[in-house]
């Protein structure tokens, strides 16, 4: 009994051995070939540079109302924060010393009237009467200027009728452009005058709306010197967008207007105006966004995502690029910006050059690969041999 229970151990030892070698065998043919890695190949393309910059709301329109005669408020005539159309009545000034006074001017202007028709008749006959010599042609000349002295009078008196006309019809204070008014500072009763310094309200026009952006002006310096160059080159109207103070994007599109001639001396930044729809007025002037701006189209652009690239000890940007012999060659890159989720390069690559973007932690220079082209969409090749995730499953055990 004891030595059948031997052999059975003795058989069992051998076929484990056997298992083992199998194994080992099977490991040592497998073949071991290059690592493969996803590449992108550099090309030139046309692409739109935008920049984003922090800017404030500014009313398209803005008047101040303010009155032009002197008098007492007796009714104010709009409801605070409501829209005002060119020409509505505001305020009502007590309109009756300008009454009193149109009424004193349409008199004074009668007598000068009636005055004209004397003097011009008595000119006549005396013209006649120096026919005949019964007059001096001095005495002539006194009634000719006489006449011609009412008809300036008349001329006189009807001008300060209409002054006076226009006094009156200035008691009635009205919105001088369309737009919304704010609260009014003066109430009924408040006594006013032509020659105060405070507004009685204000009335802003924010449809459409302008957006004041502070750029750089060494920035906006070197973005001409780029499109006089023909870097880059510039629609007339450039496309602006919006961001809220919330972070929530404006949906109406607005276009660039002008940039201010004059650098701040204090900020040493410029100020470039957009203009931008603003039909529900959703845009209060005063509110804080950011904008971004289309800058212009670089026509020869190369572009390195940005997962592809990592930093050397001095900060350099670097990347692996697959040689014409399918070794790995690292690069220095010269890098301006970032565009989503690329890198804007301008040296160290040039086009047709294969840029490793998948695979190549492991990587050394002048290391053989086997080369593919990347797929942003596809899943990660967790399995692929130096592709950064480590050894296939059956090695990482």
């Amino acid at each position: 009994m004891a030595m059948k229970r031997h052999g059975v151990a003795v058989l069992a030892l051998a076929l484990a051995l056997a298992a083992c070698g199998g194994g080992n065998e099977q490991q040592q043919q497998a073949p071991q070939g290059p690592p493969t890695v996803g590449y992108v190949l550099v090309r030139q393309e046309a692409v739109t540079l935008t920049t984003e910059l922090p800017g404030r709301t500014t009313a398209f329109e803005t008047s101040e109302v303010r009155p032009q005669v002197n008098g007492l408020v007796l009714e104010r005539l709009f409801v605070e924060g409501d829209v005002v159309r060119k020409g509505q009545p505001l305020y009502r000034i007590d309109p009756s010393p300008y009454q009193a006074q149109v009424a004193s001017a349409r008199a004074a202007l009668a007598r000068a009237l009636a005055s004209i028709a004397s003097s011009a008749a008595l000119a006549r006959r005396y013209g006649e009467l120096v026919k005949i010599n019964a007059i001096s042609r001095q005495d002539l000349e006194n009634a000719q200027t006489t006449a011609q002295q009412a008809q300036a009078d008349v001329a006189a008196q009807q001008a300060a009728l209409r002054t006076a006309q226009i006094d009156l019809a200035r008691t009635t204070i009205r919105a001088p452009i369309t737009g919304r008014i704010g609260r009014s500072v003066f109430t009924t009763g408040a006594l006013v005058s032509a020659a105060q310094t405070e507004a009685l309200a204000t009335i802003q026009r924010i449809d459409p709306i302008y957006i004041d952006i502070q750029q750089s002006s060494a920035d906006l310096l070197k973005l001409r010197q780029q499109i006089m160059s023909g870097q880059l080159t510039r629609d007339g109207n450039a496309p602006v967008k919006l961001k809220l103070e919330d972070g929530s994007d404006y949906g109406p599109q607005g276009t660039l207007r002008f940039a201010d001639v004059t650098v701040d001396p204090t900020t040493g930044s410029q100020i470039i105006r957009a203009l931008f729809p603003n039909p529900n007025g959703l845009l209060l002037p005063g509110m804080f966004v950011r904008a971004s701006l289309t800058q212009g189209t670089d026509q020869k652009a190369m572009l390195v995502p940005q997962r592809a690239v990592t930093r050397d000890e001095k900060g350099g940007a670097t990347v692996m690029v697959i040689g014409a012999d399918n070794k790995v060659q690292p690069r220095v890159l010269q890098t301006s910006r970032t565009i989503g989720d690329n890198w804007l390069v301008t040296g160290g690559v040039k086009p047709g050059d294969k840029v490793i973007v998948e695979g190549g932690m492991m990587l050394r220079p002048g290391m053989p690969v086997q080369g593919k082209p990347w797929n942003p969409n596809a899943p990660a090749a967790g399995a692929q041999p130096g592709n950064g995730a480590g050894a296939p499953a059956a090695q990482a055990k």
